[in-house]
């Protein structure tokens, strides 16, 4: 005779490690934010500064630098809004909560998505550079440095966040589907509380509410 599976008491190992991952996850982004911002008026100022031994005319040069604010920008929104789900997918699986394992699940698979597809830009820059027409000539040229205008741990932090970020998401959804978190998210709702009573549960008023008064005295 098989017997139901019993809800742990307390929350296992494997979601605690999940959990903690998340948050990790959730402060890397916030400091890739942080220091992507703080970089970008240095990275900026240097990329003008090696556009004077390129060919590239005045609003070349600015339509470059706003586009690398732009871009810095969003990317620093995404990092941020990235956190913050982060962290309440977090609270929800540390309370047992069945739609925030589901909502991990779904966001692990789109980070590994676009984890890949981070890496895979990455390597493509490096791989085969960004050829436009002559008439684009200094754009061209100043689009390739772009890369050395960023400090040089720049990119190899990036690199390293996306293989982490790849890896965490891996790691995180095994987590949550093993035997010891099934277990856990299947808990029943904690039962309501009802009015405390000295000697046991509360009797039901007599008479009930909504009853007519009876004529007849009481026996």
């Amino acid at each position: 005779m098989s017997h139901p599976e019993q809800a742990p008491a307390r929350r296992p190992a494997v979601v605690t490690l999940a959990v903690a991952l998340l948050v990790v996850m959730a402060l890397a982004a916030l400091a890739y934010a942080v220091a992507g911002l703080l970089t970008l008026g240095g990275t900026a100022d240097d990329l003008r500064r090696a556009a004077a031994g390129t060919s590239a005319r005045p609003e070349d040069t600015d339509g470059v630098v706003a586009l690398l604010w732009a871009s810095g920008v969003v990317s620093a929104v995404v990092s941020v809004l990235a956190a913050v789900l982060l962290v309440a997918l977090a609270l929800g699986l540390r309370a047992g909560r069945p739609g925030a394992r589901v909502g991990t699940w779904v966001v692990s698979g789109l980070g590994l998505f676009l984890g890949c597809c981070g890496l895979a830009a990455l390597a493509g820059q490096w791989a085969v550079p960004l050829r436009l027409g002559e008439s684009e000539r200094g754009t061209a040229e100043l689009l390739a440095l772009v890369g050395d205008a960023y400090p040089g741990w720049w990119i190899p932090l990036g690199a390293a966040l996306s293989v982490g970020q790849v890896l965490g998401y891996l790691v995180v959804a095994a987590l949550l589907a093993l035997p010891a978190a099934n277990a856990w998210f299947r808990r029943p709702p904690a039962a309501v509380p009802g009015p405390h009573h000295p000697y046991g549960p509360a009797p039901y008023p007599y008479p009930p509410p909504g009853t007519p008064a009876s004529p007849y005295p009481p026996r």
